[in-house]
């Protein structure tokens, strides 16, 4: 597990490091995908289902809440 969590935050720090010509909302997209991600894979390892699934499922929400926050802030 301890792998696991290793090797995912250095896919995500590789995948995050070329990031610096993108715009403010590409930017809160990546983010939220990436918060959203880890906090998927978290909570499904602690529900007790799938890892995979929960990281997939946060990541897509956390995405599409990054990539619309300018617009609930309106």
């Amino acid at each position: 597990m301890n792998k696991a969590i290793a090797a995912f935050g250095l896919v995500a720090l590789l995948a995050t490091s070329g990031c610096s010509g993108l715009s403010r909302q590409e930017q809160q997209a990546l983010t939220g995908g990436a918060i959203g991600t880890a906090g998927g894979a978290v909570a499904g390892a602690l529900i007790g289902g799938s890892v995979v699934t929960g990281a997939l499922v946060g990541g897509a929400a956390g995405a599409a809440i990054g990539a619309l926050k300018d617009d609930f802030a309106e």
